[in-house]
């Protein structure tokens, strides 16, 4: 039995975005910060992705934990409704189902693809890495040097995006 009414779900559920949600805009700010260009949710492309880089022929997918339901078991924002069980156990491993079809087309066309889940937006000195390393070097200016830096303060905290700045 759910908790709230049929008018109070529905208020609830419509106020839920597929995107411009936090960990999605974490994810485009730190990639911006990193000197790389995207577009957004393309449309001709399976799933819409969220980060599309086409001359990379790379995407990266940002994955709320609990829509998609996050695999990993250490994960403390995945977890299952305890109210209309059946309801919400068809509506995510449909979830989970679409995301495995969709990865499966993208990388059939030959794009890459890095899943970021939620919780992973947590470090972002971790996920700058992960980033770097999956989209390879961004565009340099003349001298060679990247136009952006993540500070060695924000390194070893992993918190805060006010510190990508660009570094002249």
């Amino acid at each position: 039995m759910d908790k709230l009414t049929p008018r109070e779900r529905s208020d609830n559920m419509r106020r839920i975005r597929s995107k411009g949600m936090k960990p999605e805009l974490d994810v485009r700010r730190l990639v911006h910060g990193l000197g790389y260009r995207y577009r957004l949710h393309v449309r001709s492309l399976p799933g819409k992705p969220d980060l599309v880089f086409r001359l990379r022929r790379k995407v990266i997918l940002v994955h709320g934990c609990f829509w998609h339901q996050h695999p990993n078991r250490r994960c403390k924002i995945v977890r299952r409704p305890k109210s209309n069980k059946t309801y919400w156990t068809r509506k995510l491993k449909n979830n989970a189902a679409r995301d495995l079809k969709h990865l499966a087309a993208l990388r059939k066309d030959g794009w890459r693809v890095l899943v970021i889940w939620e919780c992973q937006t947590a470090n972002l000195a971790t996920l700058a890495e992960r980033i770097t390393t999956f989209l390879g070097s961004a565009k340099t200016s003349k001298s060679g040097a990247s136009h952006y830096q993540v500070s060695s303060r924000r390194r070893a905290t992993g918190r805060g995006l006010s510190d990508v700045r660009r570094v002249r």
